[in-house]
């Protein structure tokens, strides 16, 4: 179940849902708020995303090519 991203907790993994050119759908890799913003879990680097949505990330259940629309999981 997707959350408000105004409710996502700090220094936990997360699946961010963002809306951008593309339109809208999942990142395809945990990320973690810290107080500066976003970072990608695996690599650590800052990353620049507005998301608007969250749940928690569950390993190895993410389909790397997820082209379904995001609204049909809200």
């Amino acid at each position: 179940m997707w959350k408000p991203i105004s409710s996502a907790p700090f220094d936990r993994e997360l699946e961010l849902a963002v809306l951008d050119e593309d339109g809208e759908h999942a990142l395809i890799f945990p990320c973690i708020k810290e107080r500066e913003g976003w970072k990608n879990a695996a690599t650590h680097a800052r990353i620049d995303v507005h998301p608007t949505h969250w749940r928690d990330w569950v390993p190895d259940t993410i389909p790397a090519n997820n082209h379904r629309s995001l609204t049909d999981s809200l």
